[in-house]
C-alpha cells in the first residue's frame, strides 16, 4: 500500500453519517412494478439503496418481482434518456436500457420511489465497461502484450473513453434524486472480468492475471515510451514473463517487478495510475457541474495498486482525493487477507474518508458465516457495509443480509 495520507479531512456532503451507512445493491426492474420492494429495503435497517443508472449486459434473476422471473440486458446501457445535446458530436456514446414495464426513466422513476420512502439513493454507474462499444471501436479496447484485445475493456489512455464515462456519470445523476454516486470499472478492466460465455475461470494464477492485465494500446505505449521506457521491450518483457509462468506453479504469485524488471514495472504502474487519476478527475468533475446538489461519491476500489477490474487499484492520488468520500472495497472471500486488505486501505486512506465493505449472500461466498465476516471487517476499519444484491437474493438471501445488518449495527 502506499503510504499513509496527511490530507486533511472534508466537510462530510450528502449522505449522512459514513458509519451508519448500510446500503443495498438493486437493479431499477427490481423496483419498479413490485410494490413490496421498498418495505423489503427497510425491513433489513438499510439506510440506502446503491440504483444501476448504467449497467453492463446481464441476465438477472428476479425471484420476487410479481411480473417476471428474469430480466435479460443485452448489452450496457444508461437506464435513462440518451440526450441527443449530451453526446452529440461523441464517438462513444450508450443506448438507453429498456425495462420490462416500458419506463422510459427507469433510473429516475425508481429513485424518486426509495427517496420517497427515506431512503438514500447511491447511482450505481458502471464506467470503462461494454462490450458493444469495445467491438465498434476496436481502438480504445484494452490490448494484451500478445495483442489480444478485450472487446469488455474501454482504456482510459483514450480521449473518447474519458469524455465517454465523464458525460455517461454526468447524464446519470441529472436532475435525478439521488444523494450519491458509486462509480465501479473507474479504471482499467483486465484479463478475468467475464465477457461472453467465460472460458478463463481457473486458467490464470495471480501473477499471470497480473501480466495478461497490462494493457498495451496504443495510448498505454506513447505514456510509456514519455517516461522513458521503451515500448517494444516492455510488450517483449511481458511476452516473456507469461511464458515463464505458464510453466511454473498455478499459486506463483511472483511480483511484476520480479518478471519484468523494476523499471518496466514501475513506469507501467505510474502510467495506469495517471490515467485512471485523469479519469476520475474527469468524472467527479462532470458529475458535480450536473449534480442535483452536493452527492456522496463512492469509488469501487482494491488495495492492490496492480488491480484491475470492476474494482481499480488505488494511486496514492486516489487515496488522497478529497472528492471521494469513501473507497468501496470488493469483501465477498472471508479469508484473512479480506480484513487485511480494510484495514490497510484504513491507514492510508486520508483522514475522514470511508472504507466500505462490499458484501454478498449470493453463491458459495453468500453461504459463509456473515454476522462474523461483517463484524471482522468492522474491527478491521471498514465503516459501511454494501450488501449485494436485493433483487437477486431470494428470501434465504435476505435472511442473510439482515443478519448481517444486525451484526454490523452490534459491532459498531
Amino acid at each position: 500500500m502506499p503510504p499513509t495520507s496527511t490530507t486533511s479531512s472534508t466537510p462530510e456532503r450528502a449522505g449522512g453519517s459514513p458509519a451508519q451507512r448500510v446500503l443495498g445493491y438493486a437493479y431499477p426492474w427490481d423496483v419498479l412494478g413490485d410494490d413490496g420492494f421498498v418495505e423489503r429495503a427497510q425491513a433489513l435497517g438499510l439506510t440506502g439503496v446503491a440504483l444501476a443508472a448504467s449497467y453492463h449486459s446481464t441476465r438477472a434473476a428476479t425471484p420476487w418481482h410479481p411480473a417476471h422471473q428474469l430480466v435479460e440486458a443485452p448489452h450496457t446501457a444508461l437506464y435513462r434518456p440518451v440526450r441527443e445535446e449530451a453526446w452529440a458530436g461523441a464517438l462513444l456514446r450508450p443506448v438507453a436500457g429498456r425495462v420490462p414495464d416500458g419506463t422510459p426513466d427507469a433510473f429516475a422513476e425508481a429513485a424518486g420511489r426509495l427517496r420517497a420512502a427515506g431512503l438514500e439513493v447511491d447511482a450505481w454507474t458502471i464506467l470503462a465497461h461494454s462490450t458493444r462499444l469495445g467491438t465498434a471501436h476496436p481502438q480504445v479496447a484494452v490490448v494484451n502484450c500478445f495483442g489480444d484485445r478485450y472487446s469488455y475493456a474501454l482504456c482510459p489512455s483514450s480521449a473518447p473513453v474519458r469524455d465517454y464515462c465523464a458525460t455517461l456519470a454526468a447524464e446519470a445523476v441529472r436532475g435525478a434524486p439521488v444523494t450519491g454516486v458509486s462509480l465501479e470499472a473507474l479504471g482499467t478492466l483486465g484479463v478475468t472480468h467475464n465477457a461472453a460465455h467465460e472460458k478463463t475461470a481457473g486458467a490464470f494464477g495471480p501473477a499471470l492475471e497480473r501480466l495478461l492485465s497490462v494493457c498495451c494500446c496504443a495510448g498505454c505505449r506513447q505514456a510509456w515510451e514519455r517516461e522513458g521506457a521503451g515500448a517494444g521491450e516492455v510488450v517483449a518483457a511481458l511476452r516473456r514473463g507469461v511464458r515463464q509462468l505458464q510453466d511454473a506453479a498455478p499459486d506463483d504469485a511472483r511480483e511484476v517487478a520480479d518478471l519484468i524488471g523494476e523499471d518496466a514495472s514501475r513506469v507501467v504502474l505510474e502510467v495506469r495510475h495517471a490515467f485512471a487519476d485523469e479519469l476520475r478527475a474527469r468524472v467527479l468533475a462532470a458529475v458535480s457541474a450536473l449534480a442535483p446538489g452536493p452527492l456522496r461519491v463512492t469509488v469501487h476500489a482494491a488495495a492492490d495498486p496492480w488491480a484491475t477490474g470492476p474494482n481499480t487499484g488505488l494511486s496514492e492520488r486516489a487515496l488522497a482525493d478529497p472528492a471521494v468520500d469513501a473507497q468501496l472495497l470488493h469483501a465477498w472471500s472471508a479469508a484473512p487477507a479480506t480484513a487485511a486488505a480494510v484495514a490497510a486501505v484504513r491507514t492510508a486512506a486520508r483522514a475522514g474518508a470511508g472504507v466500505g465493505a462490499y458484501v454478498t449472500v449470493l453463491g458459495a461466498e453468500g453461504g459463509q458465516d456473515l454476522p462474523a465476516h461483517v463484524a471482522a471487517l468492522r474491527a478491521a476499519g471498514a465503516s459501511e457495509l454494501h450488501l449485494y444484491h436485493l433483487g437477486l437474493a431470494g428470501r434465504r438471501g435476505h435472511e442473510r443480509m439482515a443478519a448481517a445488518a444486525r451484526a454490523w449495527r452490534a459491532a459498531a
